[in-house]
């Protein structure tokens, strides 16, 4: 078949390959996006340079082409936020559903159509924001005012998503359709509920570029309602980084077993948790809006519950993944109540990468706590907290797994072994090391009341903050992150361009079971009535916040603050 590619997968200890899953017109896109996804984390990741060195006094904008630290911090935002986790989530959770399924996407036209949205949205948001039409943040509230391109976009971002999240379900359906009575497979069953979460907590954000603010920024809207736009976007907001996190469960789950050699505890109890994510995940965006006027009372309450209900998916995984990194650790001998930790292939730059940002992620965990209380938020609301919590839990959590992915991804997409392996695993333990630092400086920091979204560097209140060590330690630890950005990009580059051929086909690492999915129950299979229970959740959390908000006070036109 002269249009595919080799699957790689393992059968009885020795490699096979298989015909006819992974189409050559299909893994372009999925090869497009990836490209995509570098560029954004290589540009953003280097306007985070900028960022750290700004709380230390240290304003490089206009040596970095920058007009304002704002211009930068929006590259920064959106670039990392939107094109770098969009991109590479359409490409791995793509190429993964078609290792679940054992079939190609059912739709080339929409896998393409993928990447073109991508590029083309990528392209008018960037030249928005480089040519200073669009210095609104990733967070764009009105009355800020932005060029219609970056809204359209933004907008056109958001449809690759969709276009992606069609197509899992089309594909997940022909499988149905070719395999009736079975079992959705695991690995393709949660790539297909990470999108249909993200395609119900989508439509705030759509609504609000589509119908309020495109409209307003073109002129055909005059005025705009700016609370009622943050209800829209936090709508969307706060969900979205469940859509980033669950990418990564799928590795940690799946495939971070596999590498380790253990054991991935039961088939039910994954599916449980990717079902409670899109369950409670929509409901939970008022959080962020505790502070906010015209918003009843009652219905932040009902969000504050819950935003802590998601904690017990986290919980879930923290036990199943940590009985199969146990399981490889022992079965690697590893002994005693600790003994195992020591025997998991640290060593491998992949699995070091991810088994680093899972610590992070504990801690990132433990300080969303602090957001997400109604009395602490009050006290770390819009202060340097908040971006201390995030750059632990999307900003590692998140990137480092996807790093550690992209260690076997790009080798598998190029048929070229992975060089600089040291390079690889000296760049994971650096970041590690750096976000560490960079998080305590902001957090500690944001406890003595620094704001967020400022330039510090310029304040002129700066001197009376007393927050002289946590800006240095934020400074030190955001520039040891830059580096071990530019020691991935250095691996990366040199395996694409001059890395040894491989003589083997790789596989794309699927962990086993101890309870498969003949143990689980029928219900937990059936995506159809779980989503009916999250539109539910979603209509009781927004129906009665917008009711009670209305009528709207659409009195703001665009203003334009820098």
């Amino acid at each position: 078949m002269s249009a595919t590619a080799r699957a790689r997968t393992v059968a009885g200890g020795g490699a096979v390959t298989r015909e006819g899953i992974f189409l050559a017109e299909q893994l372009w896109p999925i090869k497009g996006q990836l490209v995509l996804a570098m560029i954004g984390l290589a540009i953003g990741g280097l306007m985070g340079l900028m960022q750290a060195l700004d709380r230390v006094g240290i304003v490089i904008y206009k040596a970095m082409l920058m007009q304002t630290y704002y211009q930068g911090l929006t590259i920064h935002g959106v670039l990392l936020a939107f094109l770098f986790t969009f991109a590479f989530i359409n490409a791995f959770v793509s190429l993964v559903a078609i290792r679940g399924f054992e079939r190609p996407l059912a739709s080339t036209f929409l896998a393409q159509g993928a990447f073109w949205t991508m590029l083309v949205g990528t392209l008018l948001a960037a030249y928005a924001i480089l040519t200073n039409q669009a210095t609104v943040l990733f967070t764009f509230y009105a009355p800020m005012r932005a060029s219609s391109l970056f809204f359209l976009g933004a907008a056109l971002l958001v449809i690759s998503t969709l276009l992606t999240a069609l197509n899992l379900v089309l594909t997940r359906r022909a499988w149905q359709r070719e395999h009736p009575g079975e079992r959705t497979p695991l690995l393709g069953f949660v790539g297909v509920v990470t999108y249909v979460m993200w395609a119900l907590a989508s439509l705030g954000v759509v609504v609000l570029v589509v119908f309020f603010l495109l409209p307003w920024s073109l002129g055909w809207l005059k005025t705009t309602d700016p609370q009622f736009n943050r209800i829209l976007f936090w709508y969307t907001g706060h969900p979205i980084v469940y859509f980033w996190l669950m990418p990564a469960y799928i590795s940690w789950y799946l495939m971070v077993p596999r590498q380790v050699g253990g054991r991935v505890f039961s088939d039910s109890l994954v599916r449980l948790a990717f079902i409670l994510l899109l369950v409670f995940s929509v409901p939970t965006g008022l959080h962020h809006q505790y502070v906010d006027p015209g918003i009843p009372t009652v219905m932040k309450v009902v969000h504050l519950f819950t935003t802590f209900s998601v904690v017990f998916p986290s919980l879930v995984t923290a036990f199943t993944v940590m009985a199969a990194l146990e399981d490889g650790g022992r079965a690697r001998g590893g002994t005693g109540l600790l003994g195992w930790i020591w025997k998991l292939p640290w060593g491998d730059p992949s699995v070091a990468a991810q088994l680093l940002a899972m610590l992070v992620f504990i801690l990132g965990g433990a300080t969303g706590i602090v957001n997400a209380s109604y009395n602490l938020n009050n006290v770390v609301h819009n202060t340097s907290f908040v971006p201390g919590h995030f750059h632990m839990t999307v900003g590692t959590a998140v990137t480092l797994s996807f790093i550690g992915i992209s260690y076997w991804l790009i080798p598998f997409l190029t048929g070229r072994e992975l060089m600089g392996r040291r390079l690889a695993l000296a760049q994971a333990w650096l970041w590690f090391v750096g976000v560490l630092l960079f998080a305590r400086g902001q957090i500690a920091a944001g406890l003595l009341g620094e704001p967020r979204r400022s330039s510090i560097g310029e304040a002129p209140y700066r001197d009376l903050i007393s927050a002289g060590l946590d800006n240095w330690l934020t400074a030190i630890g955001g520039t040891l992150m830059v580096i071990s950005g530019l020691l991935y990009f250095i691996v990366v580059l040199w395996t694409v361009f001059a890395g040894r051929r491989l003589t083997q086909p790789l596989e794309i690492p699927v962990a086993e079971m101890r309870f498969g999915a003949r143990e689980t129950s029928p219900r937990l299979d059936q995506l159809g009535f779980w989503f009916l229970i999250a539109v539910i959740l979603a209509a009781i959390a927004y129906i009665p916040t917008i009711l009670l908000y209305l009528p709207l006070q659409s009195v703001s036109p665009p203003i334009k603050v820098y």
